[in-house]
């Protein structure tokens, strides 16, 4: 699939220009001419009989911006002293940091924050547990915990490598929740190890988000914890997707004016997230599910490819026991959600599902059917990508349920709290709003955050899952 130039490809080329007439527009041309989305231009200082540029390109990949400063390099008159990657430069030193809350200016300052002082607030911590949410860290922070074994859709790259997805993750919290959230990239794959180390971790946090941990030891990991643990263990692959998504399909429903219910949904892939939105759906009162791997359908007995959680999720779908590739299970079908890879999907399988078929497409950055493809042939078209309409993002999600959940002190996380937020990001897309291109709001609509918090607050409290 071609791809347009991205601000994830993104270079600024410091450039020395011979000041005379028509040099800025032939640098330009070149620029057009190799392909590249020209965004600011700068001046960096002016000299004697030149001037010093700095030019913001964005390109398509590595390659593509190699391209494009060579085609700079080649004009007479114009050197090029420096290219800049934007991404890296963003990275650069890690992209958080800790503050203070309270300054520390003198003795008296000191005597309070640290000794003496703080043994007070020590000794009433130890005789009143509950007190860590008020007087620590704990009632606003979250651990982001990883081994680096699923990321993105990178793969196993190791946990160093996972560390900027983890402090990117970290950002969103911030920025968007306010929530304090630390990075924690483990150096291990053992499932065993994983859950006690993340046990012995857990006292400063008020949350666990688990991330990028392959399937099928993601699912253990979880339920030990969920079970060893009494803050929230929430696991942004599996329950964060489908939060996301069954919002998505709330507002198709509301569009197409059809009971979900009655959707005929087939899920292409088997692993934590596509096990994770067969369980939603089908909880939240789907009948007709079918998931695909790359063996095909799963179905109750069969023998390829199986493991305890795939055997599990076949027991409680395909009630039409469909056999054979995802193509076959296509047929007759109204929703497809992709959570497999590129080029998994033809127009023709399109063709088979049923009147006005929805597609969530969600591989990232390359979708289970090219979008130009897809979308002369779907009623709806949904991606994981932003240059597209509907992007299905995490980020509607975990940044306000964790609010929420922080916010009554929550023992835990249950399907009811997963419901309501999915209900609440769905209804910031009011009736008259809705349209084929707007089935899910903005994840930088701030109003988001707030409106998931407080749902999931309720139903924590509802649920009996609330400290207050």
């Amino acid at each position: 699939m071609a791809r347009i130039p991205s601000p994830s490809y993104s270079v600024t080329i410091r450039a020395e220009i011979e000041n005379r007439v028509g040099m800025f527009s032939r640098m330009a041309s070149a620029v057009s001419h190799a392909g590249g989305d020209l965004g600011a231009i700068d001046i960096v200082r002016v000299e004697k009989g030149k001037i010093v540029r700095d030019i913001t390109v964005n390109a398509r990949d590595e390659k593509h911006e190699q391209r494009i400063v060579n085609c700079i390099r080649k004009i007479e008159g114009i050197k090029v002293l420096r290219v800049m990657d934007r991404t890296f430069s963003a990275h650069e030193g890690g992209k958080i940091e800790i503050h203070n809350k309270v300054h520390v200016r003198d003795r008296e300052d000191l005597s309070k924050v640290y000794t003496p002082g703080v043994a007070r607030v020590c000794r009433d911590i130890q005789e009143h547990k509950d007190h860590a949410y008020r007087y620590t860290i704990k009632g606003n922070a979250v651990a982001v915990v990883t081994d680096g074994t699923a990321v993105l859709g990178l793969g196993d790259i190791g946990p160093e490598a996972a560390m900027p997805v983890m402090e990117g993750k970290a950002m969103i919290f911030k920025e968007f929740a306010d929530i304090d959230a630390f990075p924690i990239a483990l150096n291990t794959k053992d499932t065993e190890e994983i859950i006690e180390t993340v046990k012995h971790i857990s006292t400063p946090f008020g949350g666990i988000n688990l991330e990028d941990i392959s399937a099928p030891r993601c699912f253990e990991v979880e339920m030990r914890l969920r079970k060893e643990l009494d803050i929230p263990v929430f696991h942004d692959d599996q329950h964060g997707t489908a939060v996301v998504v069954l919002a998505g399909l709330i507002n198709v429903a509301r569009l197409l004016k059809k009971d979900i219910r009655n959707f005929r949904v087939v899920i292409l892939g088997a692993g934590a997230a596509g096990i994770a939105n067969a369980k939603m759906l089908s909880s939240y009162g789907v009948r007709d599910i079918v998931v695909c791997d790359r063996a095909g359908a799963l179905y109750p007995g069969r023998k390829a490819d199986m493991n305890a959680y795939k055997a599990a999720i076949a027991e409680r779908t395909n009630p039409r026991r469909v056999k054979g590739p995802v193509s076959a299970a296509m047929k007759g079908a109204n929703v497809f959600l992709g959570l497999a890879g590129p080029r998994a999907i033809t127009a023709q399988d399109i063709r088979k599902m049923d009147r006005n078929p929805v597609l969530f497409t969600l591989a990232n950055p390359d979708p289970e059917i090219d979008p130009e493809e897809a979308l002369p042939l779907a009623k709806v078209l949904a991606t994981g990508r932003s240059d597209y309409p509907n992007q299905i993002n995490n980020m509607l999600g975990f940044p306000g349920i964790f609010r929420g959940l922080l916010d009554v002190r929550a023992r835990g996380v249950n399907e009811e709290i997963k419901f309501a937020a999915a209900k609440a990001i769905a209804h910031m897309v009011k009736d008259d709003e809705l349209h084929e291109d707007y089935i899910i709001p903005s994840g930088f609509d701030r109003k988001v955050v707030s409106n998931v918090a407080h749902a999931v607050a309720e139903a924590a409290r509802k649920t009996g899952l609330a400290r207050r």
